[in-house]
């Protein structure tokens, strides 16, 4: 009997090929990738988001074996009759006889709680289930750190508390001086940390004609769809027999590089933009824009924070004349500072923070949600995108779909189930604090200093989605009247007790208290038929 049989357990989003896992070859150690129907399922995911993971995950171990490990990868055909990801473990250890499990730590509490579980059962073998009586030897059990992000796991104390209110601001220049990014004998580049306000342009008529086409790709995932109408997976949103998103080590730098040559020199100044002028139909560039579209490679782990972003530096330093400061740290807050501070905010806080709901939102989600067959222009443009691509950019979700969820109360259960079945990036410890607390303040400011709530005002100023739409965006009363508008304001005024101290409030609730009696009367009214009539909207 080999007591040094070792067995690794590689996640869907855990492909890092960079991870001292790899850097020597056991022919005692067997890394096991697996298509798993609990993962396929937790929720109901976008058709895009789980062909991109197993691709990922077939090429990723596929490539492990080629460098000259010892891999098995099971597809959906071979785990379907397992009820659980700890019910497969048991008879692959059972089968090869493993005497040690070794795991990267996941990064949803649901994974990390499921495995801790069976290593603690699996280690003291306590209550041994039909499963665990074939066991032929006792097993170690060793997790490891995903070597992957900035801050370690063992880390995040030091940096975050639970339930206490914490800011990006701090966090991202404590980060920048620690790791010594973009700062020059220990102050920021250019004598200033955040560039945000020169982040906020709108995209003009003659700024469309710039707008580079997108970098696709061209994966074949007809084995996997067949494989998911096998197994009856329920799914949402669309997708050919070839997938656009990258797969690969290979095809996430050439996207990356893609980004910053012909993206990043206008990424800053337009990152807050939106666009309907151009078609999101087909392989237009309109749902793109300057985008990197980086997040499903970083999320699943092909290519690594610091990589992105020291590769994006070297484009600034070698291209001052194209790439200003501005346009590079705005891209580098998005990845240094807010993808690590959610992540913080998510560890220091779960599992409560899933069942926040300081607001008390109880409607449910309009059925447009799943279709985009909403006369709201701005709605139909962030939703039709999302149900084609699997993708919106972060003001599409924070101030088009997720505004509008604030302002209309739906209930916060919904609104995390849409947002992490939907986007090809959503894994649940950067969707929740970005959903529960960034978009719907859920969490009463852990994460964000107020609610980010608008009228279509903002939509306005940001897109042209209003021009054609069926509401008039100047109109807060009447039939054709924009309904964010009525929404907006019945939002701020049922939550006077929860906002009118914020010191960033304090403009709006004075600008209430001028109307007059009739007037607030009125426009509350014209709330509550829209409320009423959500799913007609």
């Amino acid at each position: 009997m080999n007591h040094n049989k070792r067995l690794r357990l590689i996640l869907g989003d855990q492909l890092n090929a960079s991870h001292s896992w790899f850097s020597d070859k056991d022919d005692d150690t067997l890394y096991v990738v697996a298509e798993l129907y609990q993962e396929a399922t937790y929720t109901t995911h976008h058709v895009q988001k789980i062909c991109a993971f197993f691709a990922a995950m077939e090429a990723f171990a596929k490539a492990l074996s080629q460098a000259g490990h010892q891999v098995e990868y099971l597809t959906l055909d071979d785990t379907a009759h397992y009820p659980d990801l700890p019910s497969l473990l048991y008879e692959l250890i059972s089968k090869h006889e493993i005497a040690r499990f070794e795991y990267q730590l996941p990064d949803e509490y649901r994974l990390r709680q499921q495995l801790a579980d069976f290593s603690k059962t699996l280690s003291h073998q306590q209550k041994l289930s039909l499963h665990q009586q074939s066991l032929k030897q006792e097993v170690t059990v060793t997790h490891h750190e995903s070597e992957h992000f900035f801050i370690e796991d063992k880390a995040l104390s030091n940096y975050f508390s639970s339930e206490k209110r914490h800011r990006l601001e701090s966090f991202y220049r404590k980060l920048r001086t620690k790791f010594d990014v973009l700062m020059e004998a220990g102050e920021p580049l250019g004598q200033q940390w955040n560039f945000d306000q020169d982040n906020r342009n709108k995209l003009k008529k003659v700024d469309l004609a710039d707008i580079p086409e997108p970098l696709v790709f061209a994966n074949d995932v007809s084995d996997i769809l067949k494989r998911i109408n096998r197994h009856k997976i329920p799914t949402i949103g669309k997708v050919e027999e070839s997938l656009l998103w990258p797969v690969t080590r290979l095809q996430a730098v050439e996207l990356l590089h893609f980004f910053c040559q012909y993206c990043l020199p206008n990424f800053g100044k337009f990152q807050d933009a939106m666009t309907g002028k151009l078609s999101f139909l087909g392989e237009d560039k309109g749902w793109s824009l300057y985008h990197s579209r980086l997040s499903f490679a970083l999320n699943s782990k092909l290519i690594s924070p610091k990589h992105v972003i020291d590769t994006a530096i070297v484009y600034f330093q070698q291209n001052h004349n194209l790439i200003s400061l501005a346009q590079i740290e705005g891209f580098v807050r998005q990845i240094l500072g807010w993808r690590e501070f959610v992540r913080g905010i998510y560890w220091a806080n779960m599992p409560e923070y899933s069942k926040h709901n300081h607001l008390n939102a109880n409607r449910s989600l309009p059925k447009w949600f799943w279709t985009g067959d909403t006369r709201m222009s701005c709605m139909q443009h962030a939703i039709n995108q999302s149900l084609t691509f699997a993708y919106a950019h972060h003001i599409q979700r924070l101030m088009v779909t997720g505004n509008f969820c604030l302002i209309a109360g739906i209930t916060t259960d919904q609104v995390d189930n849409w947002y992490l079945g939907i986007y090809i990036d959503a894994i649940e410890w950067v969707e929740m604090p970005n959903t529960r607390g960034m978009s719907q303040f859920a969490d009463g400011g852990i994460v964000g200093s107020k609610a980010y709530a608008a009228s279509g005002n903002y939509i306005n100023k940001m897109s042209d989605y209003c021009g054609d739409c069926h509401y008039k965006v100047s109109k807060t009363v009447g039939e054709d009247a924009c309904p964010l508008n009525a929404m907006y304001w019945h939002f701020m005024d049922r939550h006077q007790e929860a906002f009118a101290r914020n010191p960033r409030t304090n403009m709006v609730y004075a600008n209430w208290r001028k109307k007059s009696d009739q007037d607030k009367a009125e426009v509350l009214e014209q709330a509550e038929l829209h409320l009423y009539n959500l799913d007609i909207l």
